[in-house]
């Protein structure tokens, strides 16, 4: 049973009786086109957003615009099928799919973020949002897992493909992870995107992983994936008792 509705699935008649300033808009953003090693698919975090959204809609009464499958990226432009856009190409597309629906009446939106990099665009949409007196929030990966993943993470460090979003895809698409291809990259105080050739001091990855996905379990990503959905409910929780004014 669904609480919350697609509004990919409705007619505009439908959708003129669902928007109002009541309304909660949920629009989930996952990269489709962005490398993750050679044992994750360019895909992950669009289906980490397409799962999260099938939850959401499940358990909360809000309205879900189609996903967005591209963003700002930059640290991944050496991998061949990654594709970023400007920080500022992501933050007006946002704001201007926000814009779009707040014409009917609506003045509640919340990303269904996946990323990290992607904090920079939407702080910055959320600002232009709210000059025209719309409130935009999103899903803060650091705020909702940076406590679980101290106390659960085995590796000595990482960030992308690694322990940590390995194991999340353990448990939610096993079927697209290759552990046979895991692999550990991961410099101690290398700073930058990442790269692929040797530089002193750049973060090397020869694999695209930025830590160590060999340590990744199925029942680390159940207790992950636990965290972040409470952590996104309570989110659109807050949302929804919010006071917006006129």
């Amino acid at each position: 049973m669904r609480r919350g509705k697609l509004i990919e699935e409705m007619t505009w008649s439908e959708a003129e009786g669902c928007l109002n300033k009541e309304a909660v808009i949920v629009i989930p953003l996952g990269a489709a086109a962005k490398e993750h090693g050679l044992h994750l698919q360019l895909r992950n975090d669009w289906l980490i957003a397409e799962y999260l959204k099938e939850v959401i809609l499940k358990q909360q009464d809000v309205i879900i615009l189609p996903t967005i499958n591209y963003s700002y990226y930059p640290a991944f432009s050496e991998y061949p099928g990654s594709v970023s856009l400007s920080a500022e190409t992501s933050a007006n597309m946002i704001y201007e799919i926000c814009q779009s629906i707040a014409k009917f009446g609506v003045k509640k939106f919340y990303v269904l973020n996946t990323g990290i990099s992607t904090l920079t665009p939407l702080k910055a949409a959320a600002q232009k949002l709210k000059n025209h007196g719309l409130v935009l929030q999103y899903t803060n990966l650091h705020e909702a897992l940076d406590k679980l993943i101290e106390n659960l993470a085995a590796q000595d460090g990482g960030s992308h493909a690694d322990e940590i979003e390995t194991s999340i895809m353990l448990h939610i698409a096993p079927d697209t992870v290759c552990m046979d291809k895991a692999r550990h990259d991961y410099i101690p105080g290398a700073q930058g995107h990442l790269i692929r050739t040797v530089q002193e001091g750049a973060a090397y990855s020869p694999s695209g992983v930025w830590g160590d996905a060999t340590l990744a379990t199925q029942p680390k990503g159940e207790k992950i994936v636990e965290c972040l959905i409470k952590h996104i409910i309570n989110d659109l929780d807050n949302l929804k008792q919010l006071a917006v004014s006129e």
